[in-house]
């Protein structure tokens, strides 16, 4: 549930402590998706907020600057754009942001959280496939 590393910090070190992957991949999807609402329901209200205080002014810019900078990505394609945005591992991509960028984009929860939801299951198996080995982990949905 850590931002920035979501899921794809706890995918790998849950290989690494020798958690079984079916245990390891459904926490993490949990894990991921527990704070995901209520970013959808309240990021817009708390960055408000955030802008009317002398010492978090300047994160919620940053913080409204790279969810505009991420919105063309998930404009092009609406809910399928949203989750391959969440479900890309890439720097400055995941659920957090998604959620950001659809709160800001004003997307309604009915399409914003499925879509989150497929993103952070695709990087589940992404991120699964290279902890616990891409052939290996195939052997394990056989």
């Amino acid at each position: 549930m850590v931002p920035l590393i979501e899921l794809r910090g706890a995918i790998p070190i849950g290989a690494a402590l020798g958690l079984p992957w079916l245990a390891n991949f459904a926490l993490s999807i949990i894990g991921n998706m527990i704070p995901i609402p209520f970013i959808l329901l309240f990021i817009r209200h708390i960055l408000a907020w955030m802008k009317t205080t002398k010492h978090f002014s300047k994160i919620a810019l940053w913080l409204e600057e790279k969810a505009e900078k991420n919105k063309g990505k998930v404009m092009k394609y609406a809910t399928f754009g949203l989750a391959l945005f969440v479900g890309i591992p890439l720097p400055g991509t995941g659920a957090w942001t998604g959620a950001l960028v659809a709160a800001l984009m004003n997307m309604r929860m009915k399409y914003s959280l499925p879509s989150i939801f497929a993103g952070v299951v695709l990087a589940a198996f992404i991120m699964s496939g290279i902890s616990y080995g891409f052939l290996s982990f195939l052997s394990f949905l056989a």
